[in-house]
């Protein structure tokens, strides 16, 4: 009888529960006092605009209370809708303080989400985030090298000014070698220069590879100026090319060794013609073409797999590859072992698949 007068006691607060926490009813009468205001979204807003270098621009956020800081060099997801379409792209962010972070974007050609960032974007429009991830983070006990091509110098310099806020740039030999086209396109460079004139420890080149009196790009040259190498940790960062490239130099020789590529300069492929993809959990089979990755694939028979950064870094497309051949896009390898995690955004079907989707 107590159980029953209790369960009907429950009863209203429940239905009441369940009937007014509507999440986006709730976040959208929050946001008419204040757009950074949310029961449950990790949202920021633009306070303040300015370029970094050529096509490059700094968005300067504060950031509500569901928003998590990574760690420096870690990567975020963040959610724009443009003209209606909502997209997810993952870019690195430098922490100011506890209210704000630093968001540099380079624009691509004929990149939505770096388009709309870099031209239209302005103070006091919101973005929302997801949760950080990766694991190029600074060990503390080595020396430190870093190359960075490009927009890939953002979580570069993520590191470095963690570093510097925290009195430790100069604890550890620290060497920035960074490529760019033109003098115009070299983001922070008087920050780093600054660095390197009050830190004996830290040091930085910047490469120049379209002047006319142009630099080489990364090659064997560099990695022989690098003074104890196998007592060091390698972090790479730029477009896939760049990003194999120092892999193949570096991934033996260091003692630590990681890469991230921010775009797909795809390896060079001649195939042709089409495979089937059996889904196990769909129970479905699908036939792909060759030559491209499995995720876009995959949308293009109206399928909606689960993805994120589509450059193969955020992981969130991974699944089991039961039987069939594959090869990555960024570098060529090929896999034809059964039972790997395939990255199905950065990875095309050899042969017919069988995979856990």
């Amino acid at each position: 009888m107590t159980m029953h007068a209790l369960q009907k006691t429950k009863q209203p607060l429940s239905f009441f529960t369940e009937s007014v926490i509507d999440f986006n009813a709730v976040n959208f009468w929050l946001q008419k006092f204040n757009p950074l205001w949310s029961s449950n979204q990790a949202l920021a807003k633009v306070v303040h605009k300015e370029f970094a270098a050529d096509d490059m621009v700094s968005l300067t956020l504060q950031v509500n209370r569901h928003f998590k800081f990574g760690e420096a060099g870690q990567h975020h997801p963040i959610f724009v809708t443009v003209n209606g379409v909502r997209y997810e792209r993952t870019y690195s962010l430098t922490q100011l303080d506890h209210q704000h972070v630093l968001l540099s974007v380079k624009k691509v050609e004929a990149g939505k989400v770096s388009t709309w960032l870099t031209e239209q974007a302005k103070a006091g429009d919101i973005l929302e985030f997801g949760i950080p991830f990766g694991d190029m983070t600074v060990p503390m006990d080595k020396p430190l090298v870093l190359l960075a091509a490009g927009s890939g110098i953002t979580p570069m310099y993520s590191l470095l000014k963690s570093l510097n806020q925290n009195n430790q740039l100069n604890a550890q030999p620290i060497q920035l070698m960074y490529w760019v086209k033109h003098y115009e396109d070299a983001a922070f460079k008087a920050i780093f220069e600054q660095w390197a004139e009050i830190n004996p420890n830290f040091s930085v080149q910047i490469f120049y590879t379209q002047e006319a009196d142009h630099d080489a790009r990364l090659n064997e040259a560099h990695a022989a100026e690098i003074a104890d190498l196998e007592e060091s940790a390698v972090f790479a960062c730029g477009p896939s090319g760049f990003s194999g490239k120092a892999e193949e130099l570096f991934a033996q020789t260091a003692q630590v060794f990681k890469s991230e590529a921010f775009s797909m300069s795809l390896a060079q492929t001649d195939d042709i013609g089409f495979v089937n993809v059996t889904l196990t959990q769909s129970n479905k089979v699908v036939s792909i073409p060759k030559g491209q990755s499995i995720l876009a694939g995959l949308e293009q028979q109206n399928l909606k797999p689960t993805h994120g950064c589509r450059m193969g870094i955020c992981n969130k497309c991974v699944c089991n590859k039961a039987e069939g051949a594959t090869k990555n896009l960024l570098n060529g390898a090929q896999n034809s072992e059964p039972g790997n995690a395939l990255k199905i955004c950065v990875n095309s079907a050899q042969s017919d698949l069988v995979i856990d989707l």
